[in-house]
């Protein structure tokens, strides 16, 4: 996938009847559990003042498992003690920010090539996303 191309797509919501493959093919089954609730543990700490639980969305791009994210339609305040970043910005681009925590912090932790593959396909799709500036500035 080259980064041109990811710019010109975007990606695209689960079917229903897929979705009960997302997670494991995006985290590996090892770390399935762990992974799914650290995402919604992490987009808690990003977002207090928004993110209040829910269904999410699962994303693909190209046939592959991208990201996970909140179905809101409304912005989410995100707020990153880590990086010190303070912004609005779309659900969508929130659980990207969410995943993209997920994917690095777990990758290390568990020495994992799976989810650093993962985490570098979803940097590389999130760099052609119109929120692109707010997602990097908010993992910096």
């Amino acid at each position: 996938m080259t980064l041109q191309a990811t710019a010109r797509q975007t990606a695209t919501i689960v079917a229903d009847d897929c979705r009960e493959t997302f997670l494991p093919t995006l985290f590996g089954l090892r770390l399935l559990i762990i992974a799914e609730n650290t995402v919604y543990h992490v987009m808690e700490r990003l977002s207090p003042y928004d993110y209040r639980g829910g269904f999410w969305n699962f994303y693909e791009y190209g046939g592959r498992p991208l990201f996970l994210a909140p179905a809101s339609r409304s912005p989410m305040r995100i707020e990153s003690g880590l990086t010190e970043f303070r912004g609005e910005v779309s659900a969508e681009a929130a659980g990207i920010i969410a995943t993209l925590f997920v994917l690095s912090n777990l990758a290390l932790r568990h020495d994992s090539d799976h989810l650093a593959e993962a985490y570098h396909r979803l940097a590389a799709y999130s760099k052609g996303h119109a929120e692109a500036s707010a997602i990097f500035a908010a993992i910096d």
